[in-house]
């Protein structure tokens, strides 16, 4: 141990005591104790960052809580950060007021793009902020051998990083098939993780019976795709830790309500996958879902404690996720448990947050594209023609991807090509391969989009990334495609040959480089035109239209190779006999 440590040690032990004063102390509050479920009265002491006791204290700072309730911070067991489309910094200041003290990112979107190189840009530009933010190592890159990524991560080139204290193990294994089939690849990153002593995250929506034995003895100890209590508990009784998801594009909570109940609560967290910025800042981030919980009826101190110490204990974070002695003083205060609104953030024993305004530096990360180069110009196609998106196929049968209102989860149609128009809301939607020029392009039909004229681009399209479109006609499809290609990356909308509206994603074709308020005021410009042009309430036009290119979600999806069967991992004609 250094001196420096030994000197900090000990000035802990004797602000517990009471024989030195605490750096500061929170006085007349009431804690919510994590462990007992019960409600304290007293003072919370701090010392060098650490909550040195509980109980009757003085401090050389001492703040008032006047009987407000203190909480631990909350935590994001399971993010994207890029799927915020904000940069790391603005990510922490969109989050940060909503209590939320630290995340868990997955960052296989910027690894899709731009392999190594997008890891070590995340690990760089996220060190110094006042959000924790750890890592979980991105298991497949690319998804499937269906996609067409910018890179590779195989299980040699992921190992370096795990000398990184940030990275806590193998993110979401969302090859589930190739797990249980013990694809050579997947086995080694794996055992890479295992022989690191790290964890590894599932994703295996509807895995049941034998399989699901398969994938958890293979090493694989936590699920976010459970959209079923049915579903989550089976998952739980073998052993899994199960995290209860509420996001922008699927919404989970109300069908796992159950699982806040006390025989299940203590082996779930809570998470948000992907969270467009809009909402985080309307509604707010972890803080909105356990206030969802606590309306349906559930626990308070059942939700708070899946939002913070369940986390901690999952992902090895010690001393996190609770208010005791020496633990960290990562803290929220609110006025009362029934609403939950934070009024002010500790991280560190330091106020970050007071009633909404962040009170510590966030650093902004000084743009290096000659370190990065893939990160900021990621885009490597030619320009689009309409004649690009014509379907090669032929055939008196169409094979129709249908979308679910909030789920990820599609559905399979089979109609007479000349009997589609009884579906009313047929959409052409177009994956075009944008990392390596290879001139790809991949064209299906979706219902549910409900688009009446024009098209809508992206280049955020999971996990690969390439360029999505869907729209009436090929001529719009081909002027919103490269709308986008030409910002080299974000959204776009295009109606009667004109642009409508664009958003820049300059960083990797995923983040925004401005601030969180610009971003939403686009977003949500662009979602009423989107809504405008027929696209349904519950349909996320862009998050929504993200996931038709992930290939690992049953029923249909599209690749940059044509319409994916999920379910036999195979490419399936759009038309045919």
């Amino acid at each position: 141990m250094s001196l420096e440590k030994s000197d900090e040690l000990k000035e802990l032990i004797a602000a517990a005591r009471g024989v030195e004063k605490s750096d500061l102390v929170l006085k007349n509050a009431r804690i919510l104790n994590i462990f007992t479920g019960e409600i304290e009265d007293g003072d919370v002491a701090i010392c060098n960052g650490y909550i040195a006791g509980i109980g009757d204290y003085e401090g050389i700072e001492e703040l008032d809580m006047d009987g407000r309730i203190i909480c631990p911070g909350l935590i994001d067991g399971h993010i994207h950060l890029e799927s915020s489309m904000l940069s790391p910094a603005e990510f922490a200041k969109a989050v940060l007021p909503h209590g939320t003290t630290a995340v868990v990112t997955d960052p296989h979107e910027i690894a899709n793009v731009a392999g190594a190189e997008g890891l070590s840009f995340m690990l760089e530009s996220t060190r110094e902020l006042p959000l924790e933010i750890f890592f979980m190592l991105p298991s497949c890159v690319p998804a499937t051998p269906l996609d067409e990524a910018g890179a590779e991560l195989n299980a040699a080139s992921l190992n370096s990083f795990y000398a990184n204290q940030r990275v806590l193990g193998l993110a979401e294994l969302m090859n589930s098939y190739g797990t249980v089939c013990t694809d050579t690849e997947i086995i080694s990153k794996i055992l890479g993780a295992q022989d690191h002593d790290r964890i590894i995250d599932g994703h295996a929506p509807s895995l049941s019976g034998n399989d699901l034995n398969a994938y958890i003895a293979a090493g694989v100890e936590s699920d976010h795709e459970c959209s079923t209590a049915e579903e989550a508990i089976e998952k739980l009784k073998r052993g899994q830790w199960i995290m209860i998801r509420e996001g922008t594009a699927a919404r989970n909570l109300k069908s796992l309500l159950p699982l806040f109940d006390d025989e299940y609560c203590n082996r779930c967290m809570l998470v948000t996958d992907d969270k467009h910025p809009g909402e985080l800042i309307e509604y707010g981030h972890i803080d909105y879902i356990i206030r969802e919980a606590i309306k349906a009826g559930k626990k308070p101190a059942n939700a708070i404690k899946m939002a913070s110490f369940n986390a901690a204990t999952y992902f090895g974070l010690k001393k996190r996720g609770a208010i005791a002695p020496g633990y960290r003083a990562d803290l929220v205060v609110v006025k009362d448990l029934e609403n939950f609104e934070i009024e002010k953030v500790f991280k560190k024993g330091v106020l970050a947050v007071d009633k909404g305004e962040i009170c510590v530096e966030v650093p902004t990360f000084e743009k290096k594209e000659s370190r990065y180069p893939r990160v900021y110009h990621s885009f490597h196609c030619q320009e689009l023609k309409a004649e690009d998106f014509a379907i090669a196929e032929t055939g008196s049968k169409m094979r129709v991807i249908e979308l679910l209102p909030e789920e990820l989860l599609t559905k399979e149609i089979i109609v007479p090509t000349s009997g589609a128009g009884s579906l009313n809301d047929v959409t052409k939607i177009a994956v075009i391969e944008r990392h390596k020029n290879t001139g790809h392009v991949g064209v299906g039909f979706v219902t549910g989009y409900s688009i009446r004229n024009g098209a809508i681009a992206s280049s955020v399209a999971h996990d690969s990334h390439n360029l999505i479109v869907a729209g009436t006609n090929d001529a719009d499809m081909a002027v919103a495609a490269n709308a986008v290609r030409e910002n080299e990356g974000g959204l776009a909308i295009a109606v009667d040959g004109k642009v409508l509206s664009t958003l820049a994603l300059p960083i990797g074709g995923l983040m925004c480089n401005r601030k969180a308020s610009y971003v939403e005021e686009k977003l949500e410009e662009m979602k009423a035109q989107a809504r405008l042009l027929g696209v349904p309430e519950g349909i996320d036009p862009f998050m929504t239209l993200a996931f038709v290119a992930l290939p690992v979600i049953p029923k249909l999806r599209v690749s940059t190779k044509g319409v994916v069967d999920v379910d036999t991992q195979t490419i399936v004609p759009a038309v045919f006999d």
